[in-house]
């Protein structure tokens, strides 16, 4: 890995009652090749023993810190915005509690960054339900797609558990936090940042395992274009019309890589 400058990478972990889910989470980024990284995990007051299993890991790993919130936000984007205002590093890497990241997920992903001379990139990512059958292969090498924002108008392609960004880029476009935009508040960020800073790259090679868990909220298809449709028609420069097409090709997009592909 010496082609690649070693700074700091911050991984924010928003948690909440997590506590069956997070050890195998945290197990994904203590197997990471490249291991100059702090574990920033924001818990907004679970019910559960999410704590304290975090403590536990923290306990054996000073890399690894806890942020326990005083009272509940009812949703991610504040836990990610604190912590990403608390991290140390140049660079901050994004991962959910029930995600799991490939072994050489921040390796990779620095490297095409610093190569491509880009502050934002994603990865394809693949479903799963069951975390025993997961198999993790050699990627070789990696190509990358550009996302520019019309591509991102289009059709979500940016799974939040594989971004990686500069931390100033991610302090300046932070996520939303009105509740109305829970579970599209990354959508609405990632179109901010890329109408603001031009394209970004997505290595094309799933280094996300996405868990599919049955009553999650991003599963409500429903829900989900409400939302969609929601943020097309608020955001600025959008018409109607737009705002329409927009989600309905949101919707196709969807089912072609979610229900078909199974990944993104």
């Amino acid at each position: 890995m010496s082609e690649i400058k070693q700074g700091l990478i911050s991984i924010v972990t928003p948690s909440y009652n997590a506590e069956k889910l997070i050890r195998r989470t945290i197990e994904s980024v203590l197997a990471q090749s490249y291991q100059n990284w702090e574990l920033i995990v924001v818990d907004d007051c679970s019910k559960d023993g999410t704590r304290e299993v975090v403590r536990g890991y923290a306990e054996q790993d000073a890399r690894i810190r806890l942020l326990p919130l005083e009272k509940n936000n009812g949703a991610p984007a504040a836990p990610r915005n604190i912590g990403i205002r608390q991290a140390k590093g140049e660079w901050v890497a994004l991962l959910d509690a029930d995600d799991i990241w490939h072994p050489r997920k921040l390796e990779l992903q620095l490297k095409a960054m610093q190569q491509a001379g880009v502050d934002f990139s994603c990865t394809q990512m693949r479903d799963f339900t069951d975390e025993t059958t997961l198999i993790f292969s050699e990627p070789g090498d990696v190509d990358c797609e550009r996302i520019s924002f019309a591509k991102q108008q289009l059709k979500g392609r940016i799974p939040t558990s594989s971004v990686m960004a500069r931390k100033a880029v991610l302090l300046e476009f932070s996520f939303n936090e009105d509740i109305r935009y829970k579970a599209v508040e990354d959508y609405h960020c990632w179109l901010r940042i890329h109408q603001a800073l031009g394209d970004s790259i997505k290595l094309e090679y799933p280094l996300l395992c996405y868990r599919i868990i049955q009553g999650q909220i991003s599963g409500s298809k429903k829900y989900m274009l409400e939302r969609m449709y929601m943020v097309h028609k608020e955001y600025p420069g959008t018409s109607i019309a737009q705002a329409v097409l927009f989600t309905l090709t949101h919707a196709l997009g969807g089912f072609y890589y979610r229900v078909l592909k199974k990944g993104l």
